[in-house]
């Protein structure tokens, strides 16, 4: 059975010692702290426990000092803080909790009281888990094609402008690639739409197993895909482009047996240092012409676009 894991900030070595071994005899796997300021570069790890005990008082940083860093930190995963506290006066417990603990405990603690208080923060974070994970299930469905896992079309076009400006504020370069299968009703027309399906899943993986892990690759529409290549130039991006060229001609294992598709590619690459008016917009027109292009010459190759201002990369 895997062990919980949990950080008790404790300044009194004994009761340290007793408080550690009463956990572990309960199955916790128990990171130490023995003061305040410990507790809190503990704290700071991505691994560290989300189940915490902390003293009121500790030299270097008290309890509530701790807790009212962790609440400032927006960003961060939620831990559940118990406060331990000899402290009765009703006025002090208050303070703890608008400090941002979860919940408190009086010295010396009753053992069934803080296993049950224990109880409740771990039933708390798993709640949140529970709610992280529908939170980021519904951030992935608005985000996302659901028939090819790619990025859907306002979330790629979303991704341009901030591309476009991130390239502009490095002055660096951005480039796009904007493909179309070709004859892809026919597919539908001959396999059926069940196969077309199939094959725009299995040619959206080859997409984007062909580009770098930090390019994003997008469903623009239909069988259309957009892909952006931050910091790529030209020559990068016209072998990158014949790579995905070369992957979605490969057959295609669908429910209607194997299917060969093909697929017309128009590239374009943007200087952002020079380039001072460019926008999304005209970026992925070039690219599309680029891409018609690619269809009037035959099909199945890529071709080179060029923006109507200065600032394309030749």
């Amino acid at each position: 059975m895997e062990k919980t894991p949990i950080l008790i900030a404790e300044d009194d070595r004994m009761f340290r010692v007793l408080l550690q071994s009463w956990l572990e005899d309960r199955g916790y796997q128990v990171t130490v702290a023995e003061d305040g300021q410990q507790a809190w570069e503990r704290l700071q790890s991505e691994e560290a426990p989300k189940l915490v005990i902390l003293d009121w008082m500790m030299p270097g940083m008290t309890g509530p000092e701790i807790c009212r860093r962790l609440r400032s930190q927006t960003n961060a995963r939620y831990r559940y803080v118990l406060l331990l506290t000899a402290r009765s006066d009703k006025q002090d417990l208050v303070a703890g909790l608008e400090a941002g603990a979860d919940d408190y405990l009086s010295k010396p603690f009753d053992a069934l009281e803080l296993h049950a208080r224990l109880n409740v923060g771990l039933r708390i974070l798993d709640l949140q888990e529970q709610l992280l994970s529908a939170q980021e299930a519904l951030r992935f469905e608005a985000t996302h094609d659901p028939l090819s896992g790619v990025w859907n079309r306002g979330a790629i076009l979303q991704a341009l402008e901030r591309e476009i400006e991130r390239a502009r504020r490095m002055q660096t370069t951005l480039g796009a690639i904007m493909l179309d299968l070709d004859n892809f009703k026919k597919v539908n027309d001959v396999h059926g739409h069940l196969a077309g399906d199939e094959v725009l899943r299995a040619s959206a993986h080859r997409i984007a197993q062909g580009v770098r892990i930090y390019d994003l690759v997008g469903r623009y529409g239909g069988e259309e895909f957009l892909v952006l290549a931050p910091g790529c130039v030209p020559p990068a991006l016209l072998q990158q482009a014949e790579r995905i060229r070369a992957s979605l001609a490969e057959p295609i294992n669908s429910s209607a047996g194997q299917i060969i598709i093909s697929a017309s590619i128009g590239v374009v690459g943007a200087d952002l240092a020079r380039a001072a008016t460019l926008n999304s917009r005209s970026l992925v027109h070039a690219a599309d012409q680029a891409m018609y292009q690619a269809k009037a010459k035959g099909k199945n190759r890529v071709e080179l676009g060029a923006l109507e201002e200065a600032g394309v990369v030749a």
